[in-house]
C-alpha cells in the first residue's frame, strides 16, 4: 500500500464527520500522544520500566499505525502528498548516507 493510498483511506473515513480534520496544533498533540504510547510500550518491552499488572500488552505495529494515521491526517489537512516527500527522503538517504554505515 502506498502512502497516497493510506491518505485516501484516512480522508474517506474522516469525511463522515462534520469537522473531518482537527486544527494543526491539536493534531500535533495527538501525534505526540501516539508517539508516547509507542515509546511507553517499547520501554516496557526493552527498557527498565515494568508494566503495571492492570496494563495490557499492546501491539507495536498497532501503535506505529496510529502514528501513520495521525500523520496522514496532518498531511491531508495541509494538502501534502506524502509519497512525493517520502521519495525525497529516500533519495536523500541514498545520496547522503549510502556510505555512512557499515555494510
Amino acid at each position: 500500500m502506498t502512502l497516497s493510498t493510506c491518505q485516501n483511506h484516512v480522508h474517506a473515513w474522516v469525511n463522515q464527520f462534520k469537522f473531518p480534520y482537527w486544527e494543526p496544533l491539536a493534531m500535533m498533540a495527538r501525534l505526540s500522544e501516539e508517539t508516547g504510547e509507542l515509546a511507553r510500550e517499547i520501554n516496557h518491552r526493552f527498557g527498565p520500566k515494568v508494566k503495571k499488572s492492570t496494563e495490557d500488552k499492546k501491539e507495536l505495529g498497532d501503535e506505529m499505525a496510529d502514528i501513520i494515521f495521525t500523520l496522514c491526517c496532518m498531511a491531508n489537512a495541509q494538502g501534502i502528498d506524502l509519497d512525493t516527500h517520502w521519495q525525497n527522503v529516500m533519495n536523500k538517504c541514498y545520496k547522503r548516507d549510502n556510505d555512512r554505515y557499515e555494510k
